[in-house]
């Protein structure tokens, strides 16, 4: 393993320090200036979760939206994004041959409820992140107890 000037591996930073360059568009039905708004620019962590990014992207596209409030959401190529994967995550399971930047669409209405599990704010990233982590220590104790007891 390679070690850097402070201390941690190759594979630390590009887990911990990793980005993906995003272009987000706000969705045609919702726009309601002319011209339409350019897309969104945002260079997002990959152990981040898209909801996060909703302070970076309302101000940018307020001025195109419609009055009312709705629940935020995205999609890729017509495809809803669970909130609750991680950006990285998501990114390597959907793109086949990476793009970049990574093309995404931005809904301010319409939530997909049927689809998706409502996103609360960020309480709710935050005790889905929680949630991950538990599962992840619980399948890891349960592999741990399996392998020493079948052996």
């Amino acid at each position: 393993m390679v070690m850097d000037s402070e201390g941690g591996t190759e594979a630390q930073q590009y887990v911990w320090g990793g980005a993906i360059p995003l272009q987000i568009h706000l969705h045609d039905s919702e726009v309601t200036t002319l011209p339409p708004p350019p897309p969104a620019l945002i260079l997002a962590p990959r152990i981040g979760y898209l909801p996060l990014l909703v302070p970076q992207i309302k101000p940018f596209f307020s001025s195109s939206l419609p009055p009312g409030v709705d629940t935020v959401w995205f999609e890729y190529k017509g495809l809803p994004l669970k909130w609750y994967i991680p950006t990285g995550v998501l990114f390597d399971l959907l793109c086949a041959e990476p793009e970049r930047p990574w093309n995404l669409t931005v809904h301010f209405r319409g939530y997909p409820g049927n689809i998706l599990t409502p996103c609360e704010g960020d309480d709710s990233v935050k005790w889905s992140f929680i949630n991950a982590l538990k599962e992840v220590r619980y399948s890891f104790l349960y592999a741990f107890l399996f392998l020493t007891f079948t052996w």
